[in-house]
């Protein structure tokens, strides 16, 4: 029986970059507590999925395949991966925490009456395979440490791009078993009948390792033309503070901070952002921070690697041509 499981989250049949960090990270747990991992994908059509998976470490594979989980159900997907749990009895459960890890994590949670720790940014395997974790509280201001009660098994959801991601094995070892689990119409009473997506969706600001962020001093939602176009230069993510969601300069599903979402991108690039609590709360885990405003008294400049103190109409697009410039060569 695996000492860790981790649910790995796919789209159309590809691997979300989170949910590979979660195995990496499941794959260390399990190896300081001498144990097995296993991963577990849920869908119909996964081959490739579970190919890729395989090659970040999991002994085990599981595809849970069923016509009825082709697309994301939460009490169907709840309900099989909590039968998964109870079949192998593992320490720890991992998710990513993705809308799709966060939207899981605490239905599992609830259904074994166990602790869940949300949003964790590092682990810490004891000996006794007990385990501790930290995690951001108070708009990131602090960092609470976490351990477990007697109560199995442990899960958490771990930040995306905060966790390194292994280095894939041309040759894994492990092995990869379908199954079919049994969906019960008394427990799964609600199904996913039709999925509308946006046309030309953007890269979610969770996932991307280069987020680039517009505030509300781009005065109107064509201004923000040129926010994408450097996000579209660096191959990354576009973002958005809170009042330029608000002003109705683009949809909520850029915004990051408190009451958005939580980003920890390799970059992050703030233009026109003054630096308020709420939105530090959403990026402060960035591993660099570049900030670009006209005042030099911003908050965002005590936060940030580098600052360009000056208008960001003239100085964006500038940084787009150079970049795109640099790639052309």
């Amino acid at each position: 029986m695996p000492e860790v499981l981790v649910f790995v989250e796919q789209r159309d049949g590809k691997v979300k970059s989170p949910s590979l960090q979660a195995v990496s990270e499941g794959r260390k747990l399990a190896d300081a507590w001498k144990g097995s991992l296993e991963a577990v994908l849920v869908g119909t059509g996964l081959d490739e999925a579970a190919a890729r998976v395989l090659a970040f470490g999991p002994d085990r594979v599981t595809v849970l395949e069923h016509a009825d989980l082709g697309t994301y159900s939460a009490e169907g997907f709840a309900n099989v991966i909590a039968d998964r749990i109870r079949a192998v009895n593992p320490q720890a459960v991992l998710f990513s925490a993705t809308a799709m890890g966060k939207d899981l994590a605490p239905r599992i949670a609830a259904k074994f009456a166990t602790g869940l720790a949300s949003d964790c940014i590092d682990l810490e395997a004891g000996s006794d395979r007990s385990l501790v974790v930290r995690r951001p509280v108070f708009s990131g201001k602090a960092i609470a440490t976490v351990e477990f009660s007697e109560a199995r098994p442990m899960m958490a959801t771990l930040r995306p791009n905060v966790f390194p991601l292994g280095i894939p094995a041309e040759k894994p070892g492990g092995e990869v078993v379908r199954e079919k689990p049994a969906l019960d119409a008394a427990r799964n009473r609600t199904r996913t009948v039709e999925i509308l997506q946006q046309e030309g969706v953007e890269l979610d600001v969770t996932e991307a390792e280069i987020v680039v962020s517009g505030g509300r001093s781009l005065k109107n939602s064509e201004n923000f033309s040129i926010i994408r176009d450097l996000a579209r230069a660096l191959g990354g993510a576009v973002g958005a503070s809170r009042a330029a969601v608000d002003a109705g300069y683009i949809a909520h599903q850029h915004q990051v901070g408190q009451t958005g979402k939580v980003v920890s991108p390799k970059l992050y690039i703030a233009c026109g952002i003054s630096g308020a609590i709420q939105h530090l709360a959403g990026m402060t885990s960035s591993k660099v921070i570049v900030a670009i405003n006209k005042d030099k008294e911003a908050p965002i400049f005590k936060l940030a690697d580098y600052g360009i103190v000056g208008d960001l109409f003239q100085i964006v697009p500038l940084l787009t041509e150079q970049i795109r410039k640099l790639k052309a060569e």
